[in-house]
């Protein structure tokens, strides 16, 4: 039986235990042995900061001072399905950490930041034959704590530069926390050149615990369970609709634009967060985008939302054979979605020669509004 809580205890633990105290929360075994693992790491971190100290203005003094540092605390790989917390202890453990420097971001923001940053140190100095090390150098100088969110391997040119970016890391004493839907042998599984990329989850195992939150309830299914996913007219009460689905399924995170990279081209995701993306059919459907553009984007968002479909027909058969290849994606790759639109689904493409090969499609998004499909859903 756990002890009371202590009013001047700290950490991810206290802080946990308090929600549930709260009503904020409702106990669960695992949640509570992922917040205990969290706290042990909380420990370990107060006060730790793994850049050198200055020279001190005595040789004698440097001479003698020849301990190697200590060694960094092993950090957390916290992965379980969609839904089970993992973020919310995360945010927690954040919160409450004390090091001076540490950062908590999307796993995908951060290797696009990481793109970016070495491009620029190419750009500066082309004399770099390789941007990583002075990368880790400015990485290492702003966080000793990494927290990634939503850690998930899709693109070949991240899995390329991954193993050697975090053994610099690792190498410069830093900390990393990250949530995942993936287990780490899962990473990049059946992608062209996984070969090369088997040396970062020997890595990630090295250095990071591998923690399997299997938290008995999907609390984020709870928050939807009963909510519509099809919003007919796509008007000012559907758009409010879709925020609160937002709201709910992205735990209250506010969305942001981010970029995925397909295939060497940027695609624009005007507003995401938690593995939720949103567009306007128009965005999505009414330019020019294929397959692997929808690929994409199902493999990195668990949930599509997705406003103002219009009515389908032949007059706008380039964003009605777009629809079709969106929904088969999201039907294959078993994600929510969420949708406000003209009609329902067997009323969006009525007339012309193409509105039977629209059935299927319409089937697919009846069952997809179904209890069954969306208790079911892939947990990646």
């Amino acid at each position: 039986m756990d002890s009371p809580i202590d009013p001047s205890a700290a950490g991810p633990l206290a802080a946990y235990r308090a929600r549930l105290a709260g009503g904020a929360l409702e106990s669960d075994q695992a949640q509570e042995a992922a917040a205990r693992r969290l706290q042990t790491l909380w420990e370990a971190l107060r006060g730790y900061d793994p850049r050198p100290r200055p020279p001190t203005a005595s040789l004698l003094a440097r001479l003698l001072r020849r301990d190697p540092p200590a060694p960094a605390p092993r950090g957390l790989y916290l992965v379980g399905a969609v839904g089970r917390g993992k973020s919310m202890l995360m945010d927690l453990f954040f919160a409450t950490a004390e090091i001076r420097r540490k950062r908590r971001l999307h796993f995908h923001r951060f290797m696009q930041d990481a793109h970016a940053t070495m491009h620029a140190i190419k750009r500066a100095d082309p004399g770099v034959d390789d941007p990583i090390p002075p990368l880790a150098d400015q990485l290492a100088a702003r966080a000793a704590l990494l927290c990634f969110d939503e850690f998930q391997v899709n693109d070949i040119a991240d899995a390329m530069i991954l193993g050697r970016l975090f053994q610099a890391l690792f190498d410069r004493g830093v900390v990393v926390l990250a949530t995942s839907n993936t287990a780490p042998d899962d990473l990049f599984k059946g992608q062209p050149g996984r070969d090369a990329f088997l040396p970062f989850i020997g890595l990630i195992k090295q250095h990071l615990d591998v923690l399997e939150l299997d938290a008995a309830r999907d609390f984020r299914r709870e928050r939807t369970r009963g909510m519509r996913t099809w919003h007919v007219p796509a008007d000012t009460m559907a758009r409010r609709a879709l925020d609160r689905a937002f709201a709910a399924l992205a735990d209250g995170t506010a969305g942001a634009a981010v970029t995925l990279m397909v295939s060497g081209r940027a695609l624009h995701v005007p507003c995401a967060a938690r593995g939720v993306a949103r567009f306007e059919f128009a965005e999505l459907c009414g330019t020019p985008l294929g397959p692997g553009d929808y690929l994409a984007i199902a493999k990195q968002f668990h949930t599509l939302i997705l406003d103002d479909i219009p009515r389908l027909s032949p007059d706008n058969f380039d964003e009605a054979r777009r629809f079709i290849t969106l929904i088969d994606t999201l039907y294959d790759q078993h994600r929510r979605l969420f949708a406000s639109a003209a009609a329902a689904p067997d009323k969006i493409y009525q007339r012309g020669e193409n509105a039977q090969m629209f059935e299927r499609t319409a089937s697919r998004l009846d069952e997809m509004q179904s209890e069954a499909w969306l208790d079911a859903m892939a947990p990646d």
